[in-house]
């Protein structure tokens, strides 16, 4: 049932709820801008190159990620007017989004560490047992969650609230998650550098240091930007727990929690895909013209062998 309020003393909820509606439409232009701009990139890399598992992966993320934009854009909106139902299934909803996100960038993850490792089998069930434990307890938490809270839509002096309540330790259980999901980044993240490591002093001597080493840096790049943006991201939900944030520093705070969220999984998952992508694109590029440009200089040179002989 919709609660309709006019009492001057919730206008700072209000200059809240509308501050935070700002955050959340910063946020979703990012995200649309980012796509308009990497669209070229990914019709070459991606639509027009043989489809393959990290095809559908890259897809789904990049769109999915999308609607998780515009869905949180239109949740936010104090302009919007939501019924007490549709409120809580448009949250649940994003929440189960994040979810499937998070999964997808996890597997990703998983293949780049593999491909790092040599395809070692080893390491493959390590990384697949590791991340199904701690997917399967965030999940459980998830659904655990899901079935606590509530959702109302409130209209206040005629804006609108779409106002969730969190009911008994679902606030513990939304920081378990992003506690286990950090264990998993950070494990992933020690993992990645202890093989660059290794490569790059392996290379040394090698003839093809350059080319590996450039590809370890690519890997290594988007991996550590990625990583640096999820920890942000949960050091902000961790730092919801605290009893000082209220009124407008409330809503700046997880107006900023949501930036770095939508960044994470509508840009930098994306590009870990993307950037890898581009590199082998151009590596082939280069190839192919040293390949012309060796063609080029071996027919010169039969050319002036022959006039020779003449």
């Amino acid at each position: 049932m919709t609660v309709v309020l006019n009492d001057p003393s919730l206008w700072p909820l209000i200059s809240g709820n509308v501050i935070f509606s700002y955050f959340i439409i910063a946020a979703c232009g990012v995200v649309i801008y980012d796509w308009g701009l990497t669209f070229g990139q990914e019709v070459e890399l991606v639509w027009k190159q043989r489809w393959s598992l990290m095809t559908i992966l890259y897809l789904v993320a990049r769109y999915v990620a999308i609607g998780y934009a515009v869905i949180s854009t239109s949740i936010s909106l104090p302009t919007i007017w939501q019924t007490d139902a549709s409120c809580l299934i448009l949250y649940d909803a994003l929440n189960w989004m994040g979810d499937i996100l998070q999964v997808i960038l996890g597997v990703i993850i998983i293949t780049r560490l593999h491909a790092m490792y040599q395809r070692s089998r080893k390491v493959l069930i390590f990384l697949v047992v590791v991340f199904l434990a701690t997917r399967i307890a965030i999940e459980i938490m998830v659904a655990m969650t899901t079935k606590r809270i509530s959702g109302e839509e409130i209209v206040l002096s005629g804006t609108y609230l779409c106002n969730i309540d969190y009911a008994g330790d679902t606030p513990f259980l939304s920081f378990m998650t992003w506690i286990l999901g950090t264990v998993w980044e950070v494990l992933a993240l020690c993992l990645a550098v202890w093989i660059a490591v290794k490569h790059f002093r392996g290379l040394r001597q090698h003839s093809t240091r350059g080319i590996m080493e450039d590809c370890f840096t690519v890997l290594m790049r988007t991996h550590l930007s990625y990583f640096a943006s999820y920890l942000a991201i949960s050091c902000f939900h961790i730092g919801l727990l605290s009893p000082t944030l209220s009124g407008e520093m409330y809503s700046i705070y997880i107006g900023f929690t949501q930036v770095f969220e939508m960044a994470q999984l509508s840009v930098l998952g994306p590009r870990l895909i993307l950037s890898v992508r581009e590199y082998h694109a151009k590596l082939v590029a280069d190839s192919d013209a040293a390949t012309a440009m060796t063609s080029i200089a071996f027919q010169e040179h039969v050319d002036v062998e022959a006039s020779s002989s003449v």
